[in-house]
Parts: C-alpha cells; structure tokens; sequence
C-alpha cells in the first residue's frame, strides 16, 4: 500500500509554510491530532487524579488508562500495566537502573553500544555504584574504502557474552548511523549465548527513540525485557514511554515511587510524582494517527508504507553523497552508504581530506540560506563520534540529514541543490 503522502502533510500544519524540517530525529512535528487532546485536556479536564467527581474520573480514565493502553499498542505489549511514562527517555531509563539498584552484584557485566547516551549512560552509573563491569559492543566499517562506514555486527557481540553477563542494552537503530539492527536476531543471540555460558539472569535493554519513527516495535516478538521511545520523535507530545516486561517489574525491579504506594505489579513503581497528565493523553494522538494512514487501520500497514515511501527519498540523498565527485570533493558518510529495510533516512557525514569542510560551516550555510533546518554535533551518541578513526572534532561532529514520510522528494531534491552549492563554493 503507498503512502498518502499529501494526506500525511495534511496532519501537521507546521509543514504548509514550506520550511523544510530535515532535523526529524531531533524531534518531529506533532501532528493535528496530538494538539487536539492536549488542548481538551487542559481546556475541559485539568484537575488533579484520583478524585470521585466526575470531571476527575475522566482525567483519571484520560491518563492512567486511555493513556497506557494506547501506547501498550505501539510497543505490542501484552498489558497497559507494563506502560511507564517519562519526561524524556533519558529520564525513564535512569529511573529503571534506579529500580534495578538492589538486583545487581560486585562482577556483573553490563554489554553496551556507544549510541545515544539515554541507554548507555543510566548503565555505566549504574555499574560504578554497584561495582559492575561495562563492555563495549563497538561497530566497525562495512566498506573498507571508507573507515567512517561504520555498522554493528552481530558476531562482534558473542566474545563479550559470559557467565557474568547481567544487562545488554543497544539501540534498534543508531540516530547517527541510520542503521537498524536485527533485535530478534540480537536478543536470541544473547539468550542462547548466556544461556550456554552460565549466565544466570539477563536481561535486554533496547533504545527505540530513533527506530519509533520508521518501524513497528514488537517486544513480545523481540522478547526483549526494557524498551524505550520518545514520543516527541514520533509525532507527538514531548514526553518518553518505557516498556517494562512484566516478569522485570515483578522479580527484578523495586518500586522508586512513595514508599506507601501498593504498586509493586504495575509500571507506575518506576513513575515517581506521576508525569504530565495533558501530554499522556496527548500521546494517544499518536495512534490515531498512525492508524489513519492505513486503509485497514493497522499498525503493520501503516509502517510498511512509511518505510516503502522513506525509501524513495532516501534514494537520491545516498545516490548523491556517495557519487564519485562527492567522494573526490572528501564527503563520507558515517554509517551505512546503502538503502534498504535496515537503514532508515537518518544520514549522517563529514566532509575530510584536501579540502575539508567542518559540520558546523555546512549547517551554517543552510541557515544563512533559510528554509531548511538541519544541524551538527555528536547528538548525544559522544561515544560513537569520539571514536571515530580518523578522528573527528567532537564538537564539531557531524552533519546529519533525518528525514521521515512527511518529507517529500522535492524537499530532498532541495536539500541536494543546497548540498551541491556548499560542495563546490566552500573551501
């Protein structure tokens, strides 16, 4: 089924001016629908939880229900039980740590990536408080003419997998690199892995914020025990949903809310001080919406029409930075150079060599010009920047380009025109 692209752009008025908002995996527009309950909820339901009058019985239902139960849907968890809200993903995941405290010992191994800090930072606090070991699943080149090609392979993971393996925690897709790893494939390895080697209790920690966006999340399919996406990146409110595996909440994490609080089954034990009630019946925008882009009002459709037209214009973004006068001008992308179902429009790339051009001198120009929003830096994946080779200025990072359905093949053409001016007018 092809996407209604024109139909999409319809949901989000921030597009009809005709800036061109290539800075998605910073955080996307919100669509009409998402506004829509967050402005009935504060016009119509704004009272405080947990009272027998009747306007506060809807806002109860609006947050402690309506709200859990969509976003049960967009992981495809088994209950709205397992749902945690959170300012940020950064937050949720620090509070999960923060519930796992008391489960972890002096010589547990924790195996993590060098993404985004959300789900690698909580980790490496986590282990120096409790005395346990961090090991690094790094990435390396797919294509050995260019070094910054860089992409995690699953049989990298195995040595680091042993008895005292704890928690694996890893991004389903890399907000720098573009690249989607197999999760299925992932989690099975580990699991007959740890399994072989004795390891006595693992659990799987998976960072959705930059995959949300472009593909259906399916923890139960994943069996994965800790997910994670910001909703803010995927068309709505700003505010973070965090799955927690039943079993995890139960057996491995401790309640971080007031101590008086029978909660001890439910996510709301990782929910200290309650979040902000307009934004989670906000969040329930978000499946309205994702649903109407499908004729039969589902998920799988919907996503696989995201990913059919986010391919086409990914096509000529890669087609052009990977051209020959683009590879002789210094342009290499950092990650992977094709396209396909694992490799999301997230592009990422420096311009080195004779003639280099810094990230922060690129962006500068598109904002000279107007009409364009991307930007530079290392966005909080500090670790995968820092260990570039060669090394790259970490301030200055990289250049990234992010894209999702809304953008249009115009835009793209756009965006290349800019590209090409700078690449042959800037020295």
């Amino acid at each position: 089924m092809p996407l209604d692209v024109e139909f999409a752009r319809s949901q989000f008025p921030a597009l009809k001016d005709g800036f061109i908002f290539a800075d998605n995996a910073g955080g996307s527009q919100a669509a009409v629908e998402v506004v829509n309950r967050i402005s009935d909820y504060l016009l119509n339901t704004n009272v405080q939880l947990g009272a027998d009058y009747s306007v506060s019985v809807q806002s109860t239902r609006r947050v402690l229900v309506d709200g859990p139960t969509e976003g049960a849907k967009l992981f495809n968890a088994a209950s709205a039980d397992e749902i945690v809200f959170g300012s940020s993903s950064t937050l949720n995941l620090e509070n999960l740590a923060r519930g796992l405290e008391n489960g972890i010992s002096q010589g547990d191994e924790f195996i993590v990536t060098g993404e985004h800090e959300a789900n690698v930072g909580p980790w490496k606090k986590l282990a120096l408080r409790r005395g346990a070991v961090v090991k690094h699943w790094k990435p390396r080149p797919s294509n050995p003419k260019n070094p910054y090609s860089i992409k995690h392979y699953v049989e990298d993971l195995i040595p680091l997998i042993s008895e005292k393996t704890r928690i694996v925690a890893f991004s389903a897709c890399s907000n720098i690199l573009g690249s989607i790893v197999p999760v299925k494939e992932v989690v099975n390895v580990v699991r007959t892995t740890a399994k072989e080697r004795g390891a006595k209790k693992v659990e799987i920690s998976v960072d959705c914020v930059a995959y949300a966006p472009h593909r259906l999340i399916d923890v139960r399919d994943w069996d994965v025990d800790f997910c994670v996406f910001s909703f803010y990146k995927v068309y709505g409110p700003h505010i973070s949903g965090l799955y927690v595996k039943a079993a995890a909440l139960e057996h491995s994490v401790t309640k971080i809310v007031h101590h008086f609080l029978n909660v001890n089954t439910v996510a709301y034990k990782l929910q200290p001080g309650g979040p902000g009630y307009e934004l989670v019946y906000g969040t329930t925008g978000v499946l309205a919406y994702l649903l109407s882009l499908s004729p039969k009002k589902t998920l799988k459709d919907s996503f696989d029409a995201i990913a059919q037209h986010e391919q086409v214009i990914l096509e000529p973004l890669i087609s052009f930075l990977t051209d020959k006068a683009q590879w002789n001008r210094g342009v290499r992308i950092v990650g992977e150079e094709t396209t396909g179902l694992f490799r999301v429009p997230t592009v990422s790339f420096v311009v080195v060599g004779q003639r280099p051009l810094s990230s922060k001198r690129i962006v500068e120009v598109f904002d000279m010009r107007g009409g364009i929003g991307i930007r530079y830096g290392h966005f909080y994946a500090y670790t995968l920047v820092d260990e570039l080779s060669p090394k790259v200025d970490i301030d200055d990072g990289v250049v990234r380009i992010s894209l999702v359905h809304y953008n249009t093949l115009e835009e793209v053409n756009k965006i290349i025109e800019v590209l090409k001016d700078i690449f042959t007018s800037e020295e």
